[in-house]
């Protein structure tokens, strides 16, 4: 996805799943030129459908219906709850079948008719195409994208969908991505959807995306070849191959598409939605299915809001001041051992710094300078505590202000899940994001990653959000 002017950002959210005909309604009705893309979608060399744009209402809201009707056996299949979800018995699934997977060679038949586009201003464009129709392969789905009107940035865009898709179903079916033969990566609905999605994204010259997670329901579905359980494959091969993240929800359906998902996995360049936006355009495109969720898919363009902290001016509020007390002693006879030990022990008890500065002591002796800091009202506790933990005898103690940052600890959103940093708020105005330590450690352990990398999301990610 690139495109030599400024582009722009969306955000995809597939709170009740996502599939591609919602994604290009979606965005139709975020400004994408209707015209432009049927313009494209007549030069396919393709025929056995109608195309309906049409503005319905769901769950109260007005949408934008992308419609691919099929003609024939296939028509409204992949719309129809009964054929999806009905009878789910193996036995009785054979009666739909309508071919065996084949990689070897396809079949050939003639194919003849007319196909119509319906658009939302009260005209029709009709054409025919004449020509034979082949089961398809993945170089023969990217010639008819290559074969059309669309750009180059469109067509690499449905390039690199209809690839992901093919990796997947290939991994599924243990083939080779060039080799995969079978309805869906060959499907009339799967082409327009595709290249429609491109044709949209490119217009409204989209560059980045984001999308904090596909969501996903359980149990099995219907598809040309069978029963086949919730996550399809193909979806589970790419969300893992393409690290997507991925909610479940307790509904017995299909939420995500091969086609949805694969479109996700092509355009999304950010799973961090930036913490101060402001929203430039909003796209409702419907769904099809109905599962007791709304049926929609939403897209926002946003304009991240970047305030970066002013530089002070040393005029008006002035940093909180706090009084606290330092101890510190002088130790040359005590082991490495008891030094760590001691650290954390009077970290455990509330100080609130404690470290050690290495010396050289009378005669030459190398030593350590325990010091830390603490409240007034911790003072017994820990000088008793440095007492019986090391070889001192003498412990020195001084009250001293200190200017503080008021801070506090809240969650981010970051690649890897939720994870809680540090703000700092200046007296002049804006605040910053610093990750913790132990946080990324964390993360970094549960996902067997190094911690550098996490570092640097979790720094990144800091400052995305911060306002």
């Amino acid at each position: 996805m690139s495109k030599t002017t400024l582009g722009k950002t969306l955000l995809i959210e597939c709170n009740y799943g996502i599939a591609g005909d919602m994604l290009v309604g979606a965005l139709l009705d975020l400004g994408a030129s209707q015209d432009k893309l049927v313009a494209v979608l007549d030069s396919l060399d393709l025929s056995g459908y109608e195309l309906k744009i049409s503005q319905v209402e769901k769950s109260g809201l007005a949408a934008c219906d992308f419609d691919v009707v099929l003609e024939g056996e296939d028509a409204g299949r992949d719309h129809d709850m009964e054929w999806l979800y009905g009878s789910l018995d193996e036995k009785d699934s054979t009666a739909y079948h309508e071919h065996e997977h084949d990689h070897a060679h396809g079949h050939e038949h003639e194919h003849h008719h007319e196909h119509s586009h319906e658009h939302g201003h009260g005209h029709t464009h009709e054409h025919a195409h004449h020509h034979s129709h082949v089961h398809r392969h993945l170089a023969d789905v990217l010639a008819i994208i290559d074969a059309s009107s669309a750009n180059e940035n469109a067509k690499s865009i449905a390039h690199r969908v209809f690839t992901i898709v093919a990796e997947a179903e290939a991994k599924a079916h243990g083939t080779t991505p060039e080799l995969v033969h079978f309805h869906e990566v060959g499907a009339i609905d799967s082409i327009v959807d595709i290249l429609a999605c491109a044709v949209c994204l490119d217009d409204l010259n989209i560059t980045d995306v984001i999308v904090e997670k596909l969501v996903e329901g359980h149990g099995n579905v219907r598809c040309q070849h069978g029963i086949v359980p919730v996550p399809v494959p193909a979806v589970t091969h790419i969300v893992a191959d393409h690290k997507l993240t991925l909610e479940r929800l307790d509904i017995p359906a299909e939420l995500t598409t091969p086609t949805g998902a694969a479109v996700v996995a092509a355009i999304k360049t950010s799973s961090v939605v930036p913490y101060r936006h402001k929203i430039t355009g909003v796209g409702i495109g419907a769904g099809k299915r109905n599962h007791g969720l709304p049926s929609y898919l939403r897209v926002m363009l946003l304009e991240p809001v970047r305030n970066l902290p002013k530089r002070p001016s040393y005029l008006g509020s002035s940093a909180p001041k706090e009084t606290l007390w330092k101890l510190e002693c002088d130790l040359d006879d005590c082991t490495g051992e008891a030094l760590g030990r001691i650290i954390d022990t009077l970290m455990e008890k509330g100080a609130r710094e404690a470290h050690l500065i290495p010396l050289v002591m009378k005669k030459g002796r190398p030593g350590w300078q325990l010091q830390l800091i603490c409240n007034e009202e911790l003072i017994d506790t820990l000088e008793a505590l440095i007492f019986a933990d090391t070889t001192t005898i003498g412990i020195r103690r001084q009250s001293f202000q200190r200017s503080v940052l008021v801070r506090s600890i809240e969650s981010i959103q970051t690649e890897f899940g939720p994870m809680s940093v540090k703000r700092v708020e200046f007296p002049w105005g804006g605040s910053r994001l610093y990750p913790e330590h132990d946080e990324v450690a964390r993360v970094a352990r549960e996902m067997a990653l190094p911690f550098g990398d996490v570092w640097q999301v979790a720094i990144s990610a800091c400052r995305t959000q911060c306002d």
